[in-house]
């Protein structure tokens, strides 16, 4: 492996942003320091004054593989996120098959270990197997989850005796449950209420902030009973995310073990229900797009503190797939090689600070899915090398023939965002303008159960 020496550049190093230098050995953080005058290496690059910060890490993906390759699969999905700055990612179950026992683990395993171009871990599905998820657990899933509370992609909605019952298992294990929170009666009751509107809008209504809210409260309090670490996927709207303001305050003053952490997803901080005009049928994901309140909640969340997390919730689909009317188009947009460029250019616009980029994107998900035990989401000598380089000067606009997906568009079709210029994984270069990461070079990164498995 070639050591690479970073110069002119500045980082992000000991909470404050200052010009320095950075030398990578053996896949590490070798030394970082102000000038490195002396050190020999490989390969020079010349950040040209531009940003080394750390690589994102993005706990939420679906790479649609094995099942759906139409969409997606690990090495178009890992190259896009290699692209936009991400070096590692947790892939979430609900593929074709869904992750539920160990032959389907093992099926999905191989397919990234031969494919995937960065580092990964991959999350179990809890569905009616309840007494498989040990041993999911000792294969090496990250976590589990997404766990539905609404219908879903693949079938794994839970009723509120089998969460329980799943919330009670994960906690024993020890692991970390995510939980996709959206209550289904009332999804379902608004459905039907809602059967003769095909206005994009309405898949808004369906899926309304009370949807999400009432299914926040009831997972709150099934989690508290099963004393369960417990991270939210992808909150969207402003009655959710007080609620989990409150708890997490209630727990700290009450100093408990239990965990609670959520994320938030960039469609839900950088797009609206005012979208739903331009994008249609496009725009269509699950939670849906909310109004301006719930945006700046969320975008205040993160400033604040708040907010734990800022993952894509990748959920790519063609657009042929995408076409037609609102009930039928499937939920999803693509998302992880825009994520990094949308947060940058919210640095730069003053909507929020380097220091929590850096924190929602990367030290924030190492610590809460255990990937610092695998030297993931640490700027400091010793850990691993998975940087990025950026230019903050160079605003690009978005454009759907720039990406890598499967998918072939974006919903931020003529937004802008910084793209970085270098992707670093474990000190190679996976991305310097085009792709020249090799496939499979990827590691999994198992989760905090896992058991050697000599068969």
């Amino acid at each position: 492996m070639n050591d690479i020496l970073i110069k002119n550049t500045k980082v992000f190093y000991k909470n404050q942003l200052q010009p320095g230098e950075v030398l990578i050995d053996e896949g590490k953080i070798k030394k970082i320091a102000k000038n490195l005058k002396g050190e020999e290496a490989d390969i020079h690059i010349d950040a040209h004054g531009g940003l080394t910060i750390p690589a994102g890490i993005d706990v939420h993906v679906h790479f649609r593989e094995p099942g759906m390759t139409q969409k997606e699969d690990w090495y178009s999905g890992s190259c896009a996120a290699a692209a936009g700055g991400i070096g590692t990612v947790v892939e979430h179950p609900n593929t074709l098959p869904p992750v539920l026992d160990r032959k389907s683990f093992r099926e999905k395993f191989k397919l990234a270990n031969r494919k995937s171009i960065i580092d990964f871990g991959i999350n179990g599905g809890v569905g009616k197997n309840i007494e498989k998820l040990e041993s999911l657990w000792e294969l090496g899933v990250t976590a589990f989850g997404e766990i539905f509370m609404a219908e879903s992609t693949a079938g794994l909605g839970l009723d509120s005796e089998l969460l329980k019952e799943a919330l009670g298992t994960i906690q024993q294990l020890g692991a970390l449950a995510c939980v996709h929170a959206e209550d289904e009666n009332i999804r379902r009751d608004n459905e039907i209420l809602l059967k003769k509107d095909f206005t994009p809008q309405s898949h808004s209504r369906i899926r309304s902030n009370q949807c999400e809210a009432m299914a926040v409260k009831n997972a709150l309090e099934l989690s508290g009973l099963a004393s369960v670490n417990t991270h939210f996927c992808h909150i969207s709207t402003l009655e959710a995310f007080g609620q989990l303001k409150r708890e997490k305050y209630i727990l700290g003053k009450e100093d408990v073990s239990r965990h609670l952490s959520f994320e938030v997803a960039p469609h839900h901080l950088f797009l609206s229900d005012r979208d739903w005009e331009r994008l249609g049928t496009f725009g269509k994901m699950n939670p849906p797009l909310r109004n301006r309140q719930s945006v700046k909640a969320l975008v205040n969340g993160i400033n604040d503190g708040t907010v734990d997390v800022v993952a894509s919730d990748h959920a790519p689909h063609r657009e042929s797939e995408k076409e037609g009317d609102i009930k039928s188009a499937p939920s999803g947009v693509p998302g992880v090689e825009t994520l990094m460029p949308l947060m940058m250019v919210g640095v730069k616009r003053n909507l929020f600070p380097l220091k929590r980029l850096i924190e929602v994107t990367s030290s924030n998900p190492a610590r809460i899915f255990g990937l610092d035990n695998h030297g993931k989401g640490v700027f400091a000598e010793g850990y691993d090398a998975d940087l990025i380089i950026m230019d903050p000067g160079n605003v690009k606009s978005i454009n759907s023939n720039m990406l890598h997906s499967k998918a072939g568009w974006t919903p931020y079709e003529g937004m802008k965002g910084i793209f970085p210029e270098y992707t670093i994984s474990r000190g190679e270069i996976i991305w310097d303008g085009d792709i020249v990461g090799r496939r499979g070079r990827g590691n999994f990164l198992p989760g905090g159960g896992s058991v050697k498995d000599d068969e």
